[in-house]
């Protein structure tokens, strides 16, 4: 798979064919692009490296500020002022941006320091990105988990220069810099350096190496040269007292020459960041080629646990940069919490989980059990220490909630983490926090009132109720398990009997269509509240635009007028956001997974593509590829339930590598993707016996060895009767119970 990953894929504006059949009648009202970045990454690594422009949110590309509609421009063309570190992965307005320690070559004087070159020859492979700029400069950039090298080929000039700019951050864009409070500079030895910035409440510290000999090494403050100084020192910083400082290695370059700079990074001040820089890249004189090699190893073993055989050259493409795409966040960063003095696991940029906890987090639990593991370790310390389960928790001071977005969805990968049985986890301290948790924020309104508004929210803490139910439950707490498993049928509160839908409320980014037809633990009731499975399916036919006319996506700038004329279709979202992603699956509890089939395979076909506009809508830290993995895989996760629906694989096999086994999952009579053919399931085979249910335990998954789907072009009579478990489902008396 790595061979065929593209990390410029969603890094400009949508560009995809104009879509037909259902596609056309799906409305977009988010940001129409990727949000990603081509940079120089590690699997799920502290640091990332990438060429900045200061544009919107990552500090690649060229666009402004953008929320919905097609994005402005702020540059003509890509181009780059140096290289910063640490960034986004696809997600919208976070508030905070990173860009960290800008590292630029230079041919000019300082005073030119911020001037943007264009980038040309463009280059990216998972770990690694090259390319040159205007000036002539070829620059080249990988990272390690707590590190990043650059190497700069110059060419030959009398005053050639290195410049490392700490009191940059953020976006070159408005109410986007972000300025450090305290910084500290220090100059070690030759070639040798350190520094550390408090920027959003968090000490970042570097250390330093620079291979260059025979050039000077100086500290500078607003853009002056400070001969003979070896410390800078700053408090008390401010956005009007600001002045840029930093540091600079310059000197004559011949012909090719190859200058290179090794930067260890910690949240727990320089010393340690010397210890990171030497663990990940030794104390060689140059690194750049064997870290390279060492992070492109662990590319490799990472998106090897998925081997395909596709369909197309281009489908190889789109799935290989989408699972590339679920595998860079969240940010594990072991033993450098920095607002603790504990070791062990912590973790950052879960941005946020209302984005990944549907697609991307199930897809790490099963792949990277032990990743899923430290992340859930993480969030229970950070709600030990901070107060809360985060909604969002990035590299900042404080659990950035996103309150309005969810609540409690942590709640769900605990569950299922339980049910795996994975160790690592202390599941009665696990349970003390995930109870304590729900009765915080929106929780209150749910626990006196039996509803919370936003609605949505209603919806999550039942589910959350019934996620930790299950841990009480494996436990031994039947006690508390039954009192949560009774507290998890309030989501009724949030519908309308007359309507089958939400109540009226806010919606964060959607409607209540939108949020109506989430997997809930008991789709049964849903399904009966609405008046059965024909009223039901009704329902979801108009929300995908069955009979309904084409739309007009916003272009530019929508108006209010136009977004809020949007929103009243009432129209899936076509996978441009987040909160209908698990829709289609709703149909499967209603014995049509014949339907599901339908859209999934439409939105396989018209969302997706190759280029750098290949992508609907902003990734979000990976939960939009992880859907087109499991989507393309035949499966999709419920997650807090413990539980994986079955559609038509998109590729004719696929094998999986899980912690303990290999799956191999095969699709015999599939047919390449084109207008109005749609591949149903005929019959399905377990390990060779016949499985007539659309569906699989999570245990039944990881045991499985070989799961055979056989695929014809009319829907069949197969998963219509055995429709998926729901909590009210009939169930013979348990003999333990008292």
């Amino acid at each position: 798979m790595y061979d065929a990953v593209d990390p410029f894929i969603g890094t400009e504006a949508t560009r995809l064919p104009a879509p037909d059949g259902l596609a056309a009648t799906w409305w977009w009202p988010k940001p129409q692009i990727g949000n990603t970045h081509p940079g120089a990454t590690h699997p799920f690594g502290m640091v990332s490296v990438c060429p900045y422009s200061g544009a919107y949110p990552t500090g690649y590309g060229r666009y402004d500020f953008n929320t919905e509609g097609v994005p402005r421009t702020v540059h003509d063309e890509i181009v780059a002022s140096g290289f910063t570190h640490f960034q986004q992965s696809g997600t919208g307005a976070i508030r905070k941006y990173y860009n960290y320690f800008r590292v630029t070559p230079m041919l000019e004087p300082l005073d030119a320091l911020g001037t943007t070159w264009p980038v040309r020859d463009e280059v990216a492979r998972p770990g690694f990105w090259a390319g040159t700029l205007g000036s002539g400069i070829r620059c080249e950039l990988t990272v390690g988990p707590k590190s990043a090298v650059h190497r700069y080929i110059f060419p030959a000039s009398e005053r050639a220069r290195v410049v490392v700019d700490a009191s940059i951050g953020g976006l070159a864009l408005p109410h986007s810099r972000t300025v450090p409070l305290r910084a500290h500079l220090a100059m070690l030895a030759p070639g040798v350096a350190e520094g550390e910035i408090t920027v959003e409440g968090v000490p970042l510290a570097t250390h330093v190496q620079v291979h260059a000999p025979g050039w000077r090494q100086l500290l500078w403050y607003d853009r002056r040269l400070m001969p003979g100084g070896t410390r800078l020192d700053l408090d008390g910083i401010r956005p009007t007292t600001l002045r840029p400082f930093g540091m600079v290695w310059s000197g004559p370059s011949r012909a090719d020459q190859v200058v290179e700079v090794r930067m260890g990074w910690s949240l727990r001040g320089c010393e340690q960041a010397r210890a990171n820089h030497d663990a990940d890249l030794g104390r060689r004189v140059t690194a750049f080629g064997w870290r390279r090699r060492a992070t492109e190893d662990a590319w490799r073993s990472h998106l090897g646990r998925v081997q395909v055989e596709p369909v197309s050259g281009e489908q190889e493409t789109v799935l290989a940069t989408a699972l590339y795409h679920s595998l860079i966040k969240p940010c594990s960063a072991p033993d450098e919490a920095p607002g603790w003095t504990g070791d062990g696991p912590w973790v950052f940029d879960v941005c946020t989980m209302w984005d990944i906890y549907r697609t991307q987090l199930p897809l790490l639990t099963l792949l990277f059990p032990q990743r899923a593991t430290d992340l859930a370790v993480s969030l229970l310390t950070v709600c030990e220490e901070e107060g809360n389960l985060p909604i969002g928790y990035r590299m900042a001071k404080g659990a950035d909630r996103f309150s309005r977005q969810a609540s409690a969805l942590a709640h769900l990968l605990l569950a299922d983490l339980c049910e795996r049985g994975v160790s690592g986890i202390d599941w009665d301290w696990a349970l003390v926090h995930l109870e304590a948790d729900l009765r915080r924020t929106y929780g209150e309104d749910y626990l006196v009132h039996q509803v919370a508004h936003p609605i949505s929210h209603t919806l999550d803490l039942a589910m959350a109720y019934h996620a930790t139910a299950a841990v009480a439950r494996r436990v031994g707490d039947r006690a508390l398990a039954r009192q949560l498993s009774g507290l998890a049928g309030g989501w009724i509160n949030a519908f309308d009997p007359d309507t089958g839908l939400l109540v009226d409320s806010t919606f964060y980014e959607g409607g209540r269509w939108n949020y109506s037809f989430r997997l809930l633990h008991d789709m049964r009731a849903r399904i009966e509240l609405a008046g059965g499975d024909t009223p039901f399916v009704a329902m979801l036919d108009r929300f995908f635009g069955y009979g309904q006319p084409p739309v007009r996506q916003p272009g530019v700038g929508p108006t209010s007028a136009e977004l809020q004329a949007g929103y009243a279709l009432g129209r899936f979202e076509g996978l441009n956001n987040e909160p209908d992603y698990d829709a289609p699956w709703a149909y499967h509890w209603a014995g049509r997974p014949d339907r599901t089939a339908e859209v999934v395979q439409q939105v396989l076909r018209s969302q997706f593509g190759t280029g750098r506009g290949g992508l609907p809508g902003n990734d979000d830290s990976g939960g939009l590829s992880a859907w087109y993995v499991w989507a393309t895989l035949g499966l999709f996760p419920a997650p807090g339930q413990s539980l994986f629906l079955l559609h038509p694989p998109a590729v004719p096999s696929a094998s999986l590598v899980l912690e303990d086994a290999e799956l191999a999952v095969h699709a015999r009579g599939l047919t390449p993707p084109r207008p109005g053919r749609v591949d149903h399931v005929q019959s399905v085979t377990l390990d060779g016996r016949p499985l007539e249910r659309a569906w699989l335990s999570a245990a039944e998954l990881r045991e499985a060895k070989e799961l055979v789907f056989t695929l014809g072009r009319e829907p069949s009579g197969w998963g219509r009767q055995h429709r998926p478990p729901s909590t009210s489902d009939p169930r013979p008396p348990d003999p333990t119970r008292r």
